[in-house]
């Protein structure tokens, strides 16, 4: 019993670690979007999250309740007794921070959910097997969740995007033009941060519930967390949420794409919609997947936005990695447990610490702060990019077509005179000085005559094709005078 007392310890212990990745992980959730439209600097930012991300993990204990009673079943822990299932849940969560603190160091925006659950369901499988784990559970709050709720997340963002910029299209154009948006971003940035910690602190607070029921410190009656389990897990989380993950805040801010205030207004209330939904139903959902489900769909919504899929296909890759990457190293571990007992937690605990510390040391090679994570887009610019000169619109293309084929017929007349002044001075034996200078007006002459009738025959496609004058972004009336002065 004193052993598993210490694996329980150990558990607890990592599990609160996991809890601190989850929070510098998933901090660019919330706030990478204002601090990329510079609603918000990225201090202020992170502390307001942190600080969210505290209150919100006393709101709701419900995913709590699915983590440390639903995924694995109850009567396979109650067989196998402490002193074996403790272990498997240490090997679990070495699996859930491996995974966490690669993808944070390659910057990908990956679930922290799911990797929590990847590696608890790998160490089960390898400790009890398919019996362990109930996945029915797994299929209707994790598997199912995480397909529905990205795509649900982008649509709700691509359409509130839509509205946001239909409504306010009087303010194309201008400098910061829908500015009003940063505070709205600010309230929602705010909405998701809460979301995040009612739903992602309650995850680290289910393992520990779930290691506490295991070894008989807690009645696994109702799975509810006790109360300096919340605490803990919740000032955890804050911290490692002010550290802020910048490489991530980078990524979502403005690797998938350029994000303006509106388009990240409706990003943050999808967002947070959403995730408040699933806490409320006990769904396990990942943050980080609704939210950039919901940066995709802004991008698509707002007009002259893009989208980087290339960015996005990286993304989506390491979400399809991730259950089954830290069930790998999950299971890993757990073989070490089940071959060597209690030296195999003691080289698992070794071999963790040289992960951490190692991926660690290795970010410092090209370090990424809040000074140099968002330098290139703290400001938003346009709200719609503009030309600096409207596009020409029907009348005044066909206006200067007139002017062009005016100015064609009159080039053609100088064109042919010139060359005939030049056979003129040739014939009445002028000097051969004279004849070459005319020879070379009468050729710039044609030669100023085929611009102006290229430039007639563009003007003449442009006053047929609405499609073409939309694609004339600039167009400069000063040519015409220039030419004119000629």
């Amino acid at each position: 019993m004193e052993t598993a007392a210490l694996v329980v310890v150990l558990v607890i212990a990592l599990a609160l670690f996991f809890d601190f990745t989850n929070g510098f992980h998933d901090t660019a959730n919330a706030m990478a979007t204002p601090i990329a439209t510079g609603a918000l600097k990225p201090k202020t930012a992170v502390l307001l999250a942190a600080v969210l991300n505290l209150i919100g993990a006393f709101l709701s204990t419900e995913v709590a309740k699915t983590v440390s009673g639903g995924i694995v079943r109850e009567d396979a822990i109650s067989k196998m007794g402490a002193e074996v299932f403790l272990p498997l849940i240490f090997a679990g969560l070495i699996g859930a921070i491996t995974w966490n603190m690669l993808t944070w160091l390659l910057g990908l925006p990956s679930s922290s959910s799911h990797a929590l659950f990847g590696g608890l369901i790998g160490a089960t499988l390898v400790g009890v097997g398919a019996t362990g784990i109930d996945f029915g559970m797994v299929l209707s709050k994790i598997i199912l969740p995480a397909v529905i709720a990205p795509l649900t997340a982008g649509l709700i963002a691509f359409a509130a995007t839509k509205v946001a910029y239909g409504v306010t299209r009087r303010y194309d154009g201008k400098p910061d033009g829908r500015s009003g948006f940063r505070w709205g971003q600010i309230f929602t940035s705010s909405l998701v941060a809460l979301a995040h910690g009612t739903n992602d602190a309650q995850k680290t607070m289910g393992v520990i519930t779930l290691a506490l029921i295991t070894i008989g410190w807690q009645s696994g009656v109702h799975h509810e967390p006790q109360l300096w389990v919340i605490i803990a897990c919740a000032f955890t989380i804050a911290l490692g949420t002010y550290l802020g993950g910048w490489r991530i805040i980078r990524t979502l801010g403005k690797g998938l794409t350029e994000v303006k205030p509106a388009q990240g207004f409706a990003a943050e209330s999808s967002t947070a919609a959403t995730i408040l939904a699933s806490s409320a139903l006990g769904f396990a959902l990942s943050t980080t997947q609704v939210a950039s489900g919901s940066v995709i769909g802004s991008g698509l919504g707002r007009r002259g936005a893009t989208v980087r899929w290339a960015t996005a296909g990286r993304i989506a890759i390491g979400w399809l990695l991730t259950l089954p990457a830290a069930g790998g190293v999950g299971a890993l571990a757990a073989l070490l447990v089940i071959w060597l007992g209690t030296w195999g937690v003691a080289i698992d605990a070794v071999l963790a610490l040289v992960i951490i510390v190692g991926l660690f040391l290795y970010s410092r090679r090209n370090e990424v702060t809040h000074a140099n994570a968002m330098s290139d887009v703290a400001e938003s610019g346009l709200a719609v990019d503009q030309p600096e000169v409207p596009g020409p619109t029907r009348r005044a293309t066909r206006i200067e077509l007139m002017r062009a084929l005016e100015r064609a017929e009159r080039k053609a007349d100088e064109a042919e005179r010139a060359a005939r002044r030049a056979k003129k001075l040739k014939k009445v034996g002028a000097s051969p000085a004279e004849v070459k200078a005319a020879k070379r007006a009468a050729q710039k002459a044609a030669e100023k005559f085929a611009e102006a009738e290229r430039a007639a025959q563009e003007w003449e496609l442009l006053s047929a094709s609405r499609k073409e004058r939309a694609k004339l972004a600039e167009w400069d009336i000063a040519v015409d005078e220039q030419e004119d002065a000629r």
